[in-house]
């Protein structure tokens, strides 16, 4: 007699649990949701998880960058300063899971960004968490240096590696989208980001 609140107590918690489980699953299903950051918080992108701003220090360049998130967009600028002997970098990261996790994309084709060019070179990474040596599939992003944002698509199919065996994304494990400008020679870089989604 006794022990039946417990129990209905310990009932009622469980399904409190799975009824929260089962929304988080319908929120995200199998798949990703198809917008990534919209840039409309400051610090953190649509699927609520911090936006990274890395430099090519970590790997011996001095290369240097701001950002700045107002009006529903990013502004990303700085210089490229490379290490001698390599390419300089500076790459914004748009992570898909908080602990780096696998996340499925296989429902979309390729990356979508609304982007706007300044100075500099860009490129785009579509980061798998079956990539160990940091040569993710990447591809340049071309666009007009007209001070216009441009619709840019990036096919999955399209994105190589740089010196890794060329093997096709697994795009059931990718875990981040990197915006990375890059150059050879030490030099400026501007771009804004006003949407990057899957497509």
């Amino acid at each position: 007699m006794q022990a039946r609140p417990f129990i209905q107590s310990v009932s009622l918690k469980s399904i409190a649990l799975a009824a929260t489980l089962s929304l988080s699953a319908l929120a995200w299903g199998d798949n990703l949701p198809p917008v990534v950051d919209t840039f409309a918080n400051p610090e953190n992108n649509s699927l609520a998880l911090k936006r990274q701003l890395i430099t090519d220090s970590l790997t011996g360049g001095g290369s240097s960058a701001q950002q700045q998130v107002e009006k529903g967009m990013i502004t990303v600028s700085g210089d490229i300063a490379p290490a001698r002997g390599q390419l300089g970098w500076v790459s914004l990261v748009l992570p898909l899971d908080a602990e780096g996790g696998s996340q499925n994309a296989q429902a979309y084709t390729g990356v979508v960004l609304k982007v706007k060019v300044n100075k500099g070179n860009l490129s785009l990474s579509v980061n798998s968490s079956e990539v160990n040596n940091y040569d993710y599939h990447a591809a340049p992003v071309r666009v007009t240096n007209d001070g216009e944002f441009h619709e840019i698509r990036v096919p999955f199919d399209s994105l190589k590696r740089a010196w890794s065996e060329q093997t096709p994304l697994n795009t059931t494990t990718i875990n981040s989208i990197s915006v990375v400008a890059y150059a050879m020679q030490p030099e400026a870089f501007s771009y804004a980001l006003d949407q990057v989604g899957f497509y």
